[in-house]
């Protein structure tokens, strides 16, 4: 104890101290010092901490004003969107978050990584967040409703506070049994570090054997890196923000989720986010035959390959309802 009774780290902490903190809070997601208080203590409230990520993520993307654009890169950059926005999809919603279909462990792992390269941190602290959100959907407890906190915080503000960012570990004992997963989701920059590099590899590798391709390494990697990466961010969390707010509701859900044609474009098939808060056990999202959901196509095919089974289907019952709701509606 000090001369002021303030136990030490409690006052006021010099530079270095704060950056060391940071990098270790960086590097190491489940990182606490035991003389600072309780992450679910702090106030709801953006942590510059937290911001710098983000920040850097989308300043990244203004270098494209100097690398320039060419079909190589863009069309990677569509398809990393694509298949990574597949993994956050498929994987880290509907199958760790609810588990709407069963796999092996090494299938698990392998498409946790893929989504982890999103730098949407770790499938366990996802899966934990999105599972609360389910419980408390648009009410008090709801820690991303912009019908209770605003538009801008349901979207991205969330995201920058210290409260929201540990991961509650007893909310999810069936995913934190598997240590690769523990793991994955601890160190949960080590992937997007991994992919960062392999972006520069493949970008150095085409503009050094393929010159006639007209890409850049640093073109390459600006839109494979940053650009992508940044819209498939925002892409995912509009369906926090925007699909509670726009669209049409099918079904009286105790929340205000909306199913959005946009937005079923943009996600492969989330759009249809009424649909899911009615019942979120189902595999599809897409409750109708003329309800486009790719992801769910995506299962299906995977599904034919024996690399997943058991998929949760709609209940007949369901169905129904909604049919029943828009007919009183109409």
């Amino acid at each position: 104890m000090n001369s002021n009774n303030i136990p030490p780290g409690r006052g006021k902490s010099n530079p270095w101290s704060v950056f060391v903190l940071t990098v270790c809070r960086w590097l190491d997601s489940d990182y606490r010092r035991e003389d600072l208080p309780d992450p679910s203590e702090l106030p709801a409230k953006v942590d510059w901490q937290r911001t710098l990520p983000f920040i850097f993520l989308h300043l990244g993307c203004l270098a494209v004003f100097w690398v320039g654009i060419s079909p190589v890169a863009v069309g990677a950059a569509v398809f990393l969107y694509v298949i990574r926005m597949f993994a956050i999809t498929g994987f880290y919603h509907r199958y760790f978050s609810h588990k709407t279909f069963k796999t092996s462990r090494i299938v698990q792992f392998l498409f946790a990584v893929l989504g982890n390269s999103s730098m949407q941190r770790g499938p366990l602290w996802w899966a934990a967040t999105h599972r609360h959100h389910h419980k408390h959907s648009d009410h008090e407890e709801d820690i991303h409703s912009p019908v209770i906190s605003g538009f801008a915080w349901s979207h991205i503000g969330w995201l920058t506070s210290m409260k929201n960012f540990p991961t509650a570990y007893k909310s999810i004992p069936d995913l934190s049994k598997y240590p690769e997963l523990v793991f994955l989701n601890r160190y949960d920059q080590t992937v997007p570090f991994a992919y960062g590099f392999l972006m520069l590899a493949i970008g150095w590798t085409l503009e050094t054997f393929f010159p006639a391709l007209g890409v850049t390494v640093g073109q390459f990697f600006i839109w494979t890196f940053f650009i992508s990466t940044t819209v498939l961010l925002h892409g995912t969390l509009f369906i926090n923000s925007l699909a509670h707010v726009w669209g049409r509701r099918r079904y009286e859900t105790d929340d205000d989720s909306r199913n959005s044609w946009l937005l079923t474009f943009i996600t492969l098939g989330e759009g249809w986010h009424n649909n899911h808060h009615r019942y979120p056990h189902s595999v599809r999202q897409g409750f109708r035959w003329w309800e486009i959901d790719i992801t769910y196509y995506g299962l299906k095919f995977l599904s034919w390959t024996g690399l997943i089974w058991d998929l949760r289907p709609v209940p007949k019952a369901v169905i129904e309802e909604g049919l029943s709701s828009q007919q009183r509606s109409a």
